[in-house]
């Protein structure tokens, strides 16, 4: 059996992190010690880890609350699962084609100044205050 203190240890996952977790009915309630502390058993320690995983990836809860579900049972196909995985993928690229979008337009502003100015000819502050001086839409 494993502590809170164990678990959050063991899977970089905090304390309150691990509680809330179980608040939102992701990791089961815990049994409880004669002290009445929290513990843990090995299979909760892979299905935070399960979850620490998911969220790593971007996932949010509603889907990792799916996918534990689907991970249930293990027979059924996983195409339930694929569509959660690829939506989310395309969230992410979209994310990153905004950044990217991002990235040029700060590029762009940053190579008009070179610092020696005075804020009133600044560039930088200029292409905050005017967003038509801005190449892109962002």
């Amino acid at each position: 059996m494993l502590s809170i203190g164990d678990l959050s240890r063991r899977t970089g996952v905090k304390v309150p992190t691990i509680r809330y977790y179980e608040q939102m009915g992701l990791l089961e309630a815990a049994e409880r010690s004669e002290g009445n502390q929290r513990r843990y058993e090995q299979r909760d320690l892979e299905r935070l880890a399960f979850i620490r995983h998911g969220r790593d990836l971007g996932l949010d809860i509603s889907a990792i609350r799916e996918l534990i579900a689907l991970s249930q049972h293990p027979q059924q196909p996983c195409a339930h699962a694929d569509r959660i995985a690829s939506d989310h993928l395309g969230t992410v690229r979209a994310k990153i084609a905004k950044l990217r979008t991002l990235e040029q337009e700060l590029e762009r502003i940053v190579s008009h100044c070179d610092g020696g100015h005075s804020i009133e000819e600044c560039y930088v502050i200029r292409s905050l205050s005017d967003h038509g001086l801005c190449k892109s839409e962002h």
